[in-house]
């Protein structure tokens, strides 16, 4: 992760929490076309996939098809939804810096956009990734609110327990890589796989991952993997349930969290509930497709 002043040298304007001017205008057709054809193949694979939320506010934000949206066109629309705001950084940001935007209800997405050898994978987040799979659930009025809260407890856990490990994996598998109950089976929230045509696929349809009921401390102590597709999701029955589980003091939690197991990210136990691609569910140690 670049510093501050490093950043400097390429985006002379940007200011003391990351964000620069998005420079809109400055997008050529090359790659509002990456754009249009990332948009048009994930509108063919998450109906059916991606939960109602997801797929209700791509349709309140009008998110443009054919071209990569303008930050400032958007967050007007999304502010009249839920209060929060999209504005451009040019990568990652620090820990420190993420959650002060979480906390303030602003989302920093990066400003540039991958290339077309790059459609199925990049290492890091782009604006189609940060858009087009996070922006929708930041309409929905709770997970809203859950993504303000996260922001606040980010802060908490960095300056005052040390314990980024565990609330990064919170993040993980559910902002990045949740599912969620739906009335006919488990669907798609995550930005990660909703970014993602393969990803999205597999989450919902292969028999190879686990999909385990959302518990979370066990979440928490879950260790994951960037490299490759999920072993693992977690899936939550509800997004108010999500939210009464995480908008908690963690002071006891982290302090439990500093002794005992961590679990590899195929790990199955004991007391797991875990989800087939249909609504039934049982108890056990061993996965059924």
């Amino acid at each position: 992760m670049q510093t501050l002043d490093q950043l400097r040298e390429s985006h002379p304007e940007i200011r003391a929490d990351y964000t620069i001017h998005q420079h809109w205008e400055r997008y050529g057709a090359a790659e509002h076309g990456v754009w249009k054809t990332l948009y048009e193949r994930q509108s063919k694979v998450l109906p059916g996939r991606a939960c109602d939320e997801f797929l209700t506010g791509l349709q309140k934000l009008h998110l443009e098809h054919d071209r990569i949206p303008d930050f400032e066109r958007l967050s007007e629309r999304l502010e009249k939804q839920t209060g929060w705001r999209v504005v451009a950084v040019p990568s990652l940001v620090p820990d420190e810096v993420f959650f002060d935007h979480l906390a303030n209800r602003r989302f920093p997405a990066g400003q540039f956009i991958r290339s077309p050898s790059q459609l199925d994978y990049l290492e890091e987040p782009d604006v189609f990734h940060d858009v087009f799979g996070h922006v929708p659930m930041l309409a929905h009025p709770v997970f809203a609110d859950y993504m303000e809260a996260y922001g606040k407890g980010g802060m908490r856990a960095l300056n005052e327990f040390h314990a980024l490990k565990n609330l990064a994996r919170l993040y993980w598998y559910t902002v990045e890589f949740g599912l969620i109950r739906a009335g006919d089976g488990v669907r798609l929230y995550g930005s990660g796989i909703a970014s993602s045509r393969t990803e999205s696929i597999y989450s919902v349809e292969s028999p190879s991952p686990n999909r385990i009921g959302f518990e979370l401390e066990r979440v928490m102590r879950t260790e994951y993997r960037i490299d490759d597709f999920q072993e693992s999701y977690f899936v939550i029955e509800s997004f108010d349930q999500l939210f009464a589980e995480t908008y908690k003091d963690f002071a006891a939690l982290y302090a439990k969290l500093a002794t005992g197991a961590t679990f590899k990210p195929g790990d199955l136990l004991p007391g797991d509930k875990i989800f087939t691609r249909g609504t039934h569910t049982y108890v056990g140690g061993s996965h059924a497709a």
